[in-house]
Order: C-alpha cells, then sequence, then structure tokens
C-alpha cells in the first residue's frame, strides 16, 4: 500500500512537471543562492513528510514536490485582517525553508509584498485569474464583511467588496486556502458585537475551503497544506472545523513542555512567581492549551526557535473559533467561567460542544484546581 501511495504521488508529481512553470529559477537555485543544502533540504522534506503523516521514507518524494510547487501559482486575497498572517511568513532574520519554498511557488498576485500598485496591481489579478484559471490556489488572509451586501470593505478601482471579489476568484481557483483565523472563523472583525457582519470565508462559498487558523499560524501550516496539495492532488482530511488533521489533530497541551508539571500539579500561580522561574504549568494564569487545537507546540515560530508557552504566557486559544469572545479573559483560568468551548478531552475530529463548569474542567486540571484564584473584578 505504501509503494502503491508513493507510485501515484510520482505520478502527479510527472503530470505538473509537464505544466510550465512560473518561476524563473529552480528550488535548487534558490535554496543554494541563500546558504542551505540539498542534505538540509532533504532533511526537511523528511520532517514535513512525518509532520504530514507519511513516513520519513518519503522524503525523496516530498522534495519532488516541493521542487514542483511553481506549477501551482497561488492568488492571495487581503480581506479584513491585520496582515499579521502576512508578516509572519516574511518577518524573520534569515529565510527558513519553509519562507523559501512558499516565495518560490511565485505569489501571481499579493498586493502587500508585489511591487505593482494601482492599476498595475489589478491588472495582474485579472492576469493570473485568466491565465491560471483552474489551475491556481487560492489563499485569503482576513474575513470578509457581508453586513450591508458587504460595503465595510471595498478593493480597487472599481470598489468592488471584498465579498464580491472573493466569490469571482474562488470561482476559478483550484483550491482554497483560509490562512488565519480571521479567514478561518472572522477573527477579531467578528468579536462582539461584530458590526461589520464579518464571517469566516467558508461561510460565504460554495466549495471547500481548507482552514488554516492561528494568529497567525505557522509557515509550516501553510506550505504543508500547499504541498499535500501538490502531492495528493486534493485536500487533506480535516476535523470538524475544516483543519487539517496533520497540523490540528492534538491538542496544544497534548505535546506541551510543560505538560509533566500540569500533570504533577505544580502550576504558576502569578506571573513572576518561583513557579514561573521554574517553567511551571501556565493553567492557573489562563493557558488554554487543553482546548486549543494546533501543532504550536511541537512546531513553535520563528525557524523553530520558540513559541507563547516556552516564552512564559499561556497559549489564548487564538486557533479555536470565536476565541477573541469564547477565551477571554487571557489570563484567567477557564475554570471559573461557563462559556461554549470544546470538550477537554475530545480529539479534533471527535470534538463535542459542552459547557465547562469548575467541575467539569476538574476532570482534566486535576491537580489543585480548589486553590484557583477568582477572577478579578
Amino acid at each position: 500500500m505504501k509503494d502503491a501511495l508513493m507510485e501515484k504521488m510520482r505520478k502527479r508529481i510527472e503530470e505538473l512537471r509537464k505544466l510550465p512553470g512560473v518561476s524563473n529559477k529552480s528550488i535548487k537555485e534558490v535554496l543554494e543562492e541563500n546558504g542551505i543544502s540539498r542534505r538540509d533540504f532533504l532533511k526537511w522534506a523528511g520532517a514535513l513528510a512525518v509532520t504530514l503523516g507519511l513516513p520519513a521514507s518519503f522524503a525523496p518524494v516530498v522534495a519532488e514536490a516541493a521542487e514542483v510547487s511553481d506549477r501551482l501559482p497561488v492568488v492571495w486575497l487581503h480581506l479584513a485582517e491585520c496582515t499579521g498572517c502576512s508578516e509572519s511568513l516574511i518577518r524573520t532574520d534569515a529565510p527558513s525553508i519553509d519562507d523559501l519554498i512558499f516565495n518560490y511557488i511565485n505569489l501571481q498576485y499579493h498586493d502587500t509584498l508585489m511591487a505593482a500598485a494601482g492599476w498595475q496591481a489589478e491588472e495582474n489579478y485579472e492576469e493570473a485569474l485568466k491565465k491560471f484559471a483552474g489551475r491556481f490556489i487560492l489563499c485569503v488572509e482576513g474575513g470578509v464583511p457581508t453586513k450591508d451586501g458587504g460595503e465595510y470593505l471595498t478593493i480597487g478601482p472599481e470598489a468592488e467588496t471584498g465579498l464580491e471579489k472573493l466569490k469571482r476568484t474562488a470561482a476559478k481557483a483550484a483550491a482554497v486556502i483560509a490562512v488565519g483565523t480571521c479567514s478561518s472563523f472572522g477573527g477579531i472583525q467578528a468579536a462582539y458585537p461584530n458590526p461589520t457582519g464579518t464571517v469566516g470565508i467558508s461561510k460565504v462559498l460554495n466549495k471547500p475551503v481548507i482552514n488554516v487558523p492561528g494568529c497567525p499560524p505557522s509557515a509550516k501550516n501553510i506550505v504543508g497544506t500547499i504541498v499535500y496539495r501538490i502531492l495528493y492532488g486534493a485536500l487533506p482530511p480535516v476535523d470538524n472545523l475544516n483543519r487539517p488533521k496533520w497540523a490540528y489533530g492534538l491538542r496544544i497541551h497534548d505535546l506541551c513542555e510543560r505538560r509533566g508539571h500540569f500533570d504533577a500539579g505544580e502550576f504558576v500561580e502569578e506571573f513572576g512567581d518561583a513557579g514561573a522561574m521554574n517553567g511551571f504549568c501556565l493553567y492557573k494564569v489562563g493557558c488554554k492549551g487543553p482546548y486549543t487545537f494546533n501543532n504550536c507546540s511541537r512546531e513553535r515560530f520563528n525557524q523553530h526557535t520558540s513559541w507563547p508557552v516556552q516564552a512564559g504566557h499561556g497559549c489564548i486559544g487564538c486557533s479555536e473559533p470565536d476565541f477573541w469572545d469564547a477565551m477571554a479573559p487571557y489570563e484567567e483560568p477557564l475554570a471559573d467561567h461557563k462559556f461554549m468551548s470544546v470538550n477537554a478531552d475530545a480529539t479534533a475530529d471527535k470534538v463535542g460542544v459542552t459547557i465547562l463548569t469548575l467541575a467539569g474542567v476538574a476532570i482534566v486540571a486535576h491537580a489543585a484546581i480548589s486553590a484557583i484564584k477568582p477572577p478579578k473584578e
């Protein structure tokens, strides 16, 4: 079965090789120019293969998929957002392989990163839709305002609404990826009272959307989803929130380096105390890791350097729907609040919705819950 899958992937890659590339350099040249050896590239491919749920022996075929990634150009739309997802990809002291692959894919349209502006930018957009119709991958950053026909977001010289532009672009895309929590679930724009009626893009499209939430998501989750599409010619298996299981199948809590302290009942009682100095669990100061599905604790950020919990602040649940409302206040434990959230003991594909109370959380946070401080007035 493994051999059959590899053969299927290789045939898929050969089909893509026949398509004209949109990059003027090979990925080998791009990597060499940035001081990355073939050995390092294959190590990256092996790690990505394992992340995608494939055996490490699939590293060569994953590398081949990355090498033909420019056959599937990307159109990137900005809707109601802060551009933080794009910023997370480009603000590094040195480009990672994920960043280089992402850039190599060749963004046909990305109004923040592209040199063109004004009518030239719009011309590039229209040309991309025409030239690569049915072939390009649409990445969308930001939620889509829907109130009053979407007039709270207009784009370009014709004042086209974000809602109209999204629908028009998605209709010609081979695949649609919602990058970040705003495009996946609405984000801060959709927080109460949501005056612009902002929603995640899947709410207004009549085609499959793969959600890659996070505020921001890691480059690995973005690039990995695109590489999966190249390998399989299809979108990856998803959980009940349309998130790829290979990235969002486990809770932050499951792979957290502070999990041992949680199990031992060793908690930070307040920021700066002895527990904080010793790396104890951050549950009592608001960590939402037990209720948040993402791979931050494994992949981290800034070239695998660190992530919020390692730096000393609890997870705020940013890859979950309505986290601006449901997870707040961020530095208080959820045990003191009644709210709608996922069952803390569920897996990503067997998620149940429940009211979490002090008694309910006690099943998970079994150590010294009674000592949790009440929320401040």
